[in-house]
């Protein structure tokens, strides 16, 4: 079998290498974060193999997918089709479900129609995104927007002083005018001490709400905003006019179909006294074990199917899941399995399969799953690339790839190629981290205090009551789907949210031009500089503004429309794709123009602005949360996870007397940064402040000041706080499935 063959890849960081990647082989690529590693296995090998398959479709059909750029290589050989399962969360509206992506749900729809009592027709009349299935009244989504009627009235205020803050309805506004009929309500009088029957012909157009009209040219404040506004739904509305009426909006269950999103006529179908929404609620183990109970002939089939899918979820560790779970409510490990399980029934062969860390999300107690999982690929004839930290998913590996030795510039050379045994006795980073064992926290911080949380009972939470320390290092802990998130998430973040920073792993919000130095504010900065010392406008040195190049308007690259073909995309040939003006590159501070100084790293340009405070405290912390890598210009929508989160840490590690939440913050660290990680939170911690972290790492809990586990176990079997304390009573006295590995 021969080899995939690259020579001369010089793709972002990559210095000019050559490897050949055996196949049919499980093929891990390690190193630190920003090491290169991406930039071999997804901008290389995964871009190259999409973009020649995409090639040969049609222009019509190519005009349809995704894009991709040529890599920077010389010589690529020998590439199979390659299938992507990467961490982005999965998209979708508030009617896409687990069951929606799965094809699950399309076969329980079948079997209803199938062998249901009473029988009312297709399989179409089971979904809550047909007409005939929905409920008329949500549409089947499920829940309503209404207007939140005390938000919207200051109550002492007069008709005439404008007590409806509703933007349209302000004092001397077109709707406050059409409204003001003194000869129906009195409008010098408090709506406080307004009568009922005056507030309902003002709200209502009628004398007691839902009546017949009294004064047809009343419509009532609330229909009408209901008929403008709330039936037009979120997706009609501008970003603006959301953001203006958001405040007034609260979101509950749909009175008609209690959030059950079917009609009555659907819900009224049954199999063994169980409708397709109760089955839908069911998580996947109990499912199985219902639809095991079908004896009905005629079911056999889809049974067998959906059985079968069933089984899949199970096997990767997602037996918590029920169909009805929103997918956007899914972590980005749990979304990964989610598109894997896709494949697991594949019968094609010859592949690259292509994972970005699969152990994301997963507890140690579960990471076994996916090694099986990505032998069973391997087994059935694929080759199998995997982007990896984790060392139980490391140690499986045919082959093992060390990218280094550090971030960024420092990075982009293979530093070893060989068996994981090898590799443990190499002298690179990878190989030293893995070899090396944490200790156990010996001398751990005692709690200043403790505040309370009592009866959480949000999605599996059963009623649990908990202290949660402040002044210390806390982990939560549990595996995958036990209640780690609810909890600290869910209901403690929001109880205390005066008091909380939340540091998630979110996409963070900005425009597409938006970079590291304009997010976190120090981009004016530089801009002053350039100005000050240039004696011209700091407008000058913007991309967005006067500063853009005058050809591509600050956007680095052409469009060009084409009839009946695909548009084509060039880097724009008088900027060379860096978005500014040659006026603008004229300019220089300490002989680097903009485009340079946005293409330092973080490290260089700490000792480029050494006595600039505005610029160098910045620099600092994105320094010491583990970013020394990445440059000043880099977009913000090609971070990771992972070093998304640090970015946000860097925009409030120096903040005092916060409650600090990350959520699986080691997600895209290397072993040897992990610790450095840690050391972070303790540092954080010294100031003053408290830190939760939410964590499956070992390492992380060993390193604790207090361990909180939620378990036992994941799903209906969780939701229970079954360990409260230190990393050495948990390994001493716990009885549970985190302290059984922690012991490890």
């Amino acid at each position: 079998m021969r080899p995939i063959i690259i020579r001369g890849l010089k793709q972002n960081n990559l210095k000019n290498i050559s490897l050949e990647i055996p196949k049919n082989k499980i093929v891990v690529f390690t190193g630190v974060s920003g090491s290169g590693k991406s930039s071999i296995v997804f901008d290389t090998i995964a871009a190259e193999s999409q973009r020649q398959m995409n090639e040969t479709y049609s222009s019509w059909a190519r005009g349809r997918l995704p894009k991709y750029e040529k890599p920077n290589v010389s010589i690529i050989d020998n590439l199979n089709p390659s299938v992507i399962i990467d961490q982005s969360r999965l998209g979708g509206n508030a009617r896409s479900t687990v069951g929606t992506i799965s094809d699950m749900y399309s076969l329980l729809r079948l079997l209803f129609s199938r062998i249901s009592s009473p029988s009312i027709g297709p399989a179409s009349y089971f979904s809550f995104n047909n007409p005939n299935g929905m409920c008329p009244n949500c549409a089947g989504i499920g829940k309503l927007l209404d207007l939140d009627m005390k938000n919207i009235i200051e109550e002492d205020k007069t008709y005439d002083e404008g007590f409806f803050k509703l933007p349209a309805f302000g004092k001397g506004n077109y709707y406050w005018k059409v409204y003001r009929k003194p000869e129906l309500f009195r409008t010098d009088i408090p709506w406080k001490d307004l009568s009922e029957e005056e507030k309902n012909i003002l709200l209502y157009g009628s004398r007691i709400r839902g009546e017949e009209r009294i004064d047809k040219k009343i419509e009532g404040v609330y229909n009408q905003f209901k008929r403008l506004v709330l039936m037009k739904g979120a997706e009609e509305q501008t970003d603006n006019t959301l953001k203006r009426i958001s405040q007034f909006l609260y979101e509950c269950e749909c009175p008609s179909c209690k959030g059950k999103r079917l009609n009555e006529n659907t819900l009224s179908c049954k199999i063994n006294g169980l409708n397709i929404y109760d089955m839908c609620m069911m998580e996947f183990s109990d499912l199985k074990k219902e639809l095991l109970k079908i004896t009905d002939p005629r079911a056999q089939g889809i049974l067998e199917q959906l059985i079968a899918a069933l089984d899949r979820m199970i096997d990767i560790g997602l037996n918590y899941l029920f169909m009805n779970r929103e997918s956007s409510t899914l972590s980005g490990g749990e979304a990964q399995r989610l598109k894997l399980v896709r494949y697991m029934g594949s019968s094609l062969c010859g592949m690259i399969y292509i994972f970005d860390e699969p152990s994301t999300g997963m507890h140690p107690r579960d990471v076994y799953r996916m090694t099986n999982l990505l032998k069973s690929l391997r087994d059935k004839g694929n080759t199998v690339l995997v982007v990896e930290h984790d060392k139980d998913i490391i140690s499986i590996a045919d082959e093992v790839i060390d990218i280094g030795p550090l971030a960024g510039k420092y990075g982009g050379e293979i530093l070893f190629q060989g068996s994981y045994e090898n590799l443990l006795l190499s002298n690179t980073i990878t190989g030293k981290a893995l070899s090396k064992s944490t200790v156990v926290k010996e001398h751990v911080r005692k709690p200043k205090s403790f505040l309370p949380i009592r009866g959480a009972n949000i999605h599996n939470l059963k009623n649990i009551n908990v202290d949660i320390p402040l002044g210390v290092l806390t982990v939560v802990t549990g595996v995958a789907g036990s209640g780690k998130s609810s909890l600290i998430r869910d209901v403690f973040a929001k109880k205390y949210s005066e008091q909380v920073v939340l540091i998630d792993q979110s996409a963070i919000t900005a425009t597409g031009r938006s970079t590291v130095c304009t997010f976190l504010g120090f981009f004016d900065e530089i801009r002053k500089l350039f100005a000050k010392q240039n004696n011209t406008d700091s407008s000058l040195f913007t991309f967005n503004g006067r500063g853009a190049c005058p050809h591509c308007k600050g956007r680095g690259f052409i469009t060009t429309e084409l009839v009946f073909m695909e548009s084509v995309t060039t880097t724009c040939e008088h900027c060379g794709g860096n978005r500014y003006s040659g006026e603008a590159l004229s300019y220089e501070i300490n002989g680097k123009n903009i485009v340079q100084v946005l293409a330092m790293s973080v490290e260089e340009a700490r000792s480029f602005f050494q006595g600039n405070r505005k610029i160098t405290n910045v620099l600092d912390a994105l320094i010491e949360v583990g970013l020394p890598y990445i440059t000043l210009g880099q977009p913000l929508s090609t971070f990771s996870g992972g070093e998304r989160q640090r970015v946000k840490l860097a925009l409030n590690i120096k903040k005092k007397g916060n409650i600090y939440i990350l959520d699986e913050p080691t997600t895209g660290l290397h072993s040897a940064d992990i610790e450095k990680l840690v050391n972070i939170f303790e540092t954080i911690v010294a100031r003053g402040n408290s830190v939760i972290v939410i964590e499956h790492n070992i390492d992380v809990m060993k390193r604790a000041d207090y361990i909180i586990d939620i378990g036992p176990d994941g799903g209906s079997k969780g939701g229970e706080v079954v360990f409260t304390g230190t990393p050495k009573d948990m390994i001493e006295k716990a009885n549970t499935i985190t302290a059984e590995y922690l012991r490890r």
